[in-house]
């Protein structure tokens, strides 16, 4: 029987650090000797290295001193100032933006008051006119620059009537009360006795769900409808054909005419089809052409 002379081998030590290992530990990992990340991007300190053999001499390696910037030299990093409006903004300031952007022909739409990709690729070039960052948002620099260079708008370029002009009117829709929807000017109007008392912008169906054509009438009005076929809300909804109806539409107003319905007539000013809500009857004409 051979006695232990007390020491451990190197094999013994490591299983003795395994040993410890796994009793304090929660979850295997994997350590390399370069410390490098293991297959989660968590990154471990490298392993021991075993101890140099008898005899062998290690240079240590120089102080390391780290040095601290004096107080009176240490200036931090300003940072950016946060912008007034950004894409996803929405409100009064947003329209004014869009009506003085117009005023310089950077901006070829109606105002919404919504801080789209249209409002965002006009700010852009607006601040490369002007030698600005083009970070696509309205920082207080670009918006004293935009008001210096603009006037106050009108209270018509906020809110045009439509932004196309009301083509020809339908004969259709020159007697009596008449909703004349025409599909070649994307507009509603809404004429009584041949004159048209007001007009909003409207969009239709796409080629898969077309809105259709003709001349009917308001079947019913529902003023918080909810489309039990879609589950989208159609405020406003006044129905003349089936479930085709004319509605307010959220999506319309914010995205314009990259989008479409599912066969009815969106407008996307809301207090306009409010007023047309309260004035239209059950029974009254609704003529829709191209």
């Amino acid at each position: 029987m051979q006695r232990s002379s007390g020491r451990r081998t190197a094999p013994a030590v490591a299983a003795v650090l395994v040993v410890a290992a796994v009793a304090v530990g929660c979850r295997p990992v994997t350590v390399t000797g370069a410390g490098s990340p293991d297959s989660k991007g968590v990154r471990y300190a490298p392993t021991t290295p075993a101890p140099p053999p008898l005899g062998h001499h290690t240079p240590s390696a120089p102080a390391r001193h780290a040095t601290k910037p004096h107080p009176r030299t240490a200036h931090p990093r300003p940072s950016a100032p946060r912008p007034l409006m950004g894409p996803g903004s929405r409100g009064a300031q947003v329209r004014e933006l869009q009506a003085r952007l117009a005023q310089l022909g950077l901006f070829g739409r109606t105002p919404t008051g919504y801080y789209g990709p249209v409002t965002t690729t006009a700010v852009r070039a607006f601040q490369r006119r002007q030698g600005l960052p083009r970070t696509g948002t309205v920082q207080p620099a670009a918006w004293r620059a935009l008001r210096s260079r603009t006037h106050r708008p009108s209270r018509t370029q906020l809110h045009p009537p439509t932004a196309r002009p009301v083509g020809a009117t339908d004969p259709r829709c020159m007697r009596g009360r008449v909703i004349c929807i025409s599909k070649r000017s994307n507009t509603l109007a809404w004429v009584v006795d041949g004159r048209i008392v007001s007009a909003m912008d409207v969009r239709f169906g796409s080629q898969y769900t077309p809105t259709r054509e003709g001349t009917f009438h308001i079947t019913f009005k529902s003023r918080h409808h909810i489309s039990t076929l879609y589950h989208t809300a159609m405020p406003y909804a006044m129905f003349f054909s089936g479930g085709q109806a004319v509605h307010y539409s959220a999506d319309f107003a914010a995205h314009g005419y990259r989008g479409a319905s599912h066969g009815c007539v969106n407008v996307r000013d809301k207090q306009k089809i409010a007023a047309l809500f309260q004035t239209v009857k059950g029974g009254t004409k609704v003529v829709v052409y191209h």
